[in-house]
């Protein structure tokens, strides 16, 4: 029975949602059971993507980023793929009519990690908007359920909360990202004079991206609005440990909260809800 492998393929992207990111896994747990498996088919989506260009190192990434994408295309045109995570994410884009432009965005961003950038202000946008602002975007589709005026409302707060997220990795992932990788996201700035002052310039950015898309998510159903509150939250603790790291510490250690910190961040946001404090 179809049936099977299509609750196979949730299972395989959930299981990669908590391989991969304890912060998401929890925060999804938080929404309504009834869009849970949407999400996690968003998130195996963009994280199988993701290891394309940045893990698969010895192996030929443009190739395999450009047949990913072959076969995106070809998932979404057939309604079916044997790739289980393929197979969940194309039902999920059908489900809720996710813009099929947000999937071609995220993965020209993919696509620019396969070389070397020198980021000026307008690719540093480009490469948020489609690494972060739209995976954003795919995640409201499925929250406001087909309610467009409530989309359109919203979408503005969801794109802010995907780049602040995505600025946080940045100076979290930098460490790994200069040293491993070879690369610098943020624009014109160049690694060997990243300092307090330029740091404090990015968060910033960072700080009040965080506070406007906080008003968007009191905006949301009551189905996301804990979930993603909770994420909202492990990424503010996040920042604040970021922020009372050195310049020169960001550059050579990754920043992380333990999980006890996580779950006890899930308590207190939990509480904040019940009391409608958000």
């Amino acid at each position: 029975m179809k049936k099977l492998f299509d609750e196979l393929s949730y299972k395989i992207s959930k299981q990669t949602t908590r391989q991969y990111s304890t912060s998401f896994s929890l925060g999804i747990l938080a929404l309504s059971p009834n869009i849970r498996n949407s999400v996690y088919a968003i998130y195996g989506y963009v994280r199988l993507a993701d290891e394309i260009v940045d893990s698969f190192h010895g192996y030929d990434r443009s190739t395999l980023l450009k047949r990913f994408r072959e076969q995106t295309d070809q998932a979404l045109t057939e309604k079916i793929s044997l790739n289980p995570i393929l197979q969940c994410f194309q039902q999920t884009v059908h489900r809720y009519n996710i813009d099929v432009q947000l999937i071609n965005q995220f993965l020209k961003s993919m696509e620019m990690d396969l070389q070397k950038i020198d980021y000026d202000s307008e690719l540093y946008k480009e490469y948020i908007l489609g690494s972060a602002e739209v995976v954003g975007l795919m995640c409201l589709h499925i929250f406001v359920n087909g309610d467009k005026e409530l989309f359109s409302t919203l979408k503005p707060f969801a794109m802010k909360l995907g780049s602040a997220f995505q600025k946080v990795n940045f100076l979290r992932d930098m460490k790994d990202d200069y040293h491993v990788l070879g690369r610098c996201y943020f624009p014109n700035v160049d690694i060997s004079y990243f300092d307090n002052i330029v740091k404090n310039q990015i968060e910033k950015e960072i700080y009040d991206e965080f506070k406007e898309a906080l008003e968007g998510i009191k905006k949301l159903p009551t189905s996301s609005k804990f979930g993603v509150y909770l994420a909202y939250r492990y990424y503010i603790s996040l920042f604040k440990k970021i922020k009372k790291t050195s310049a020169n510490k960001i550059i050579n250690q990754r920043i992380r909260i333990s999980n006890g910190r996580k779950f006890s961040l899930m308590m207190s946001s939990y509480v904040q809800y019940k009391m409608s404090l958000l």
